[in-house]
């Protein structure tokens, strides 16, 4: 039976995921501003990597690998690399919006998979809570005046790629989780995602013969603080909270925090940009907010795997 103060720390942690994630959008943009997203992704993972590696280095952080091993490796190739990446492409054929309204329905795809490879059981309340909180972030995106453009083939499949390997890991992960330890495997994670964006970052440059562009966006002083924050909480600490959360809670009820992101770029969007907030932004996070809250609360039953 897991613990009171076990599980209070689990919901404190993807609480702090959602809204470190949410702030992350800001940081993207002007990182973006200097860099290819390929570039932004070798550059923040080189952070996460680098920082998670000096307590290692230093044996603060014991490893020892066991068993699993090619599942571990399936794993960061769903997340981070598969993810980022899929998102990465799909937004070079498609909108941001759309891809924010596909990414909405990764706790669905996940309540899916966590019930046929995990045994989870959710309750009807869950199911329709759920659905609230997909249902809020589709309005907010919507009422922006979001065209979804069914004919963008390309950018819809790579962006629905993304959600399913982001799904796909949540999943996984609760499995793996019984062998290794939210720290073992993050560090996998953020090492594998290091070398997979490096190798794709290099290579392109290397064919195009512009080497010095991969480095050049160091000389920034905004690029280096986004990639700081991006590096060392929006991937290090949002991995290891992710994965410890996912230690305690079931994947279908965990999944559905990541829409909290949207309410908080909102937020963020208010305060730093002097974005407007409007009507629709207050009903749709209100029903993000109570679908987070009805899927945790709401006649919750025991997980039977």
């Amino acid at each position: 039976m897991k613990s009171e103060s076990g599980l209070k720390l689990a919901y404190l942690c993807a609480v702090l995921n959602a809204v470190i994630i949410g702030f992350s959008f800001l940081f993207t943009k002007v990182a973006l501003e200097h860099a290819n997203p390929v570039d932004t992704l070798t550059h923040r993972f080189a952070v996460s990597f680098v920082v998670m590696s000096i307590p290692v280095a230093f044996g603060w952080v014991k490893f020892k690998f066991r068993g699993k091993l090619l599942a571990l490796l399936l794993l960061a190739t769903m997340y981070p690399v598969g993810f980022f990446l899929f998102q990465a492409f799909g937004l070079q054929h498609a909108s941001s919006a759309e891809g924010g309204i596909l990414y909405a329905f990764t706790p669905i795809v996940t309540m899916v998979l966590a019930s046929v490879f995990l045994k989870e059981v959710t309750t009807l309340f869950q199911k329709v809570s759920i659905f609230l909180s997909v249902s809020g972030v589709v309005l907010i995106f919507v009422m922006k005046g979001t065209d979804f453009d069914f004919s963008n083939f390309t950018g819809i499949f790579l962006l629905v790629m993304s959600s399913l390997a982001f799904a796909g890991y949540s999943v996984l992960v609760r499995s793996l989780l019984r062998v290794y330890s939210p720290t073992e495997i993050s560090y996998v994670m953020l090492g594998i995602g290091f070398v997979s964006f490096s190798a794709v970052s290099i290579t392109t440059h290397v064919a195009a013969g512009t080497l010095d562009l991969l480095l050049a966006p160091l000389t920034s002083g905004s690029f280096v603080v986004s990639i700081l924050y991006l590096g060392v909480l929006s991937s290090l600490v949002t991995a290891l909270t992710a994965n410890y959360a996912l230690s305690k809670i079931e994947a279908s009820r965990m999944s559905v925090f990541a829409n909290l992101g949207t309410v908080v770029s909102i937020i963020a969007g208010a305060i730093f940009l002097g974005e407007e907030i409007t009507v629709h932004h207050l009903i749709g996070s209100a029903l993000i907010i109570a679908g987070v809250i009805g899927a945790n609360r709401l006649g919750r039953k025991k997980v039977t795997a």
